[in-house]
């Protein structure tokens, strides 16, 4: 029996497996966009409704223009690449809400979340373009899919949701909705530091080809590493601390995403 079970998951892990835009990285895929993007944009929009959205104008048309730009270059991106339906399903909206909370995310399908708490230590446009070219990352290479494929073979639950559904509908359900962030603070996913530090390179070539610098990266994490140091940590680092390594490594892909780095 343990020997079938096992035959069984590496069939589905050889079967079940797409290629994560820039880095090539291998990952499990046994779910699909179509099954996750609709539960993600539900509790996108539940999570709106129960927050303040920012009233600063401003603020606001800063983050949209921002989320706007690096949207553009994704698109352009996955277009110059040959990843023309990749973004099938994809409906991108970009909103402030109004909290002293550090941190920042993005659902499956393009929906991005910022908070007032992260501004300050953004400082700037450019600051608020690293973030976003990180939080895009996480969706573009579909980390929530990852997570939800992964949580389904480490339960047993092979076969895809539908499947997965009908063998055990309560875990499927569970498994679900915490990998787009349900029943986490503000809908926040909580990425490994695998995804984190991919996130960290493919936010850096999309914030370039947005005309936003990449050097500003590892400044930004300089100001998040400080903020780190009081007794309590920004949610926004709660997986992957600011550390010297990150920062390290983020100057050293930075030559790499100056290729890509469109002046503007």
């Amino acid at each position: 029996m343990n020997r079938l079970l096992t035959i069984v998951l590496i069939g589905s892990l050889l079967y079940g497996c797409a290629t994560v835009p820039i880095t090539g990285r291998r990952q499990l895929s046994l779910v699909s966009n179509e099954e996750i993007i609709p539960m993600s944009f539900a509790q996108y929009e539940k999570v709106l409704k129960e927050s303040k959205l920012s009233q600063d104008k401003e603020q606001v048309a800063k983050v949209k223009r921002v989320g706007v730009r690096i949207q553009k270059a994704v698109e352009q991106y996955m277009q110059d690449n040959n990843y023309n339906d990749y973004l099938d399903g994809f409906a991108w909206d970009f909103n402030l809400i109004e909290e002293d909370v550090v941190n920042a995310w993005a659902m499956p399908g393009g929906k991005v979340a910022f908070y007032t708490g992260i501004l300050p230590i953004c400082q700037d446009e450019k600051g608020i373009a690293v973030v976003m070219g990180h939080e895009v990352a996480h969706a573009i290479a579909n980390h929530g899919r990852e997570r939800m494929s992964s949580g389904l073979v480490t339960n047993g639950l092979l076969g895809g949701v539908s499947v997965a559904l009908g063998q055990n509908p309560s875990m499927t359900n569970e498994i679900l909705m915490q990998s787009i962030g349900a029943g986490t603070k503000l809908g926040m996913l909580s990425f490994s530091r695998k995804h984190e530090s991919e996130a960290d390179k493919m936010g850096l070539i999309f914030m370039a080809m947005a005309g936003y610098d990449p050097g500003e990266a590892p400044k930004f994490w300089e100001r998040m590493s400080a903020k780190s140091s009081g007794s309590q940590q920004p949610e926004f680092m709660s997986t992957h601390p600011s550390n010297d390594t990150r920062i390290s490594d983020l100057k050293a892909q930075i030559p790499e995403a100056m290729k890509y780095f469109k002046k503007q």
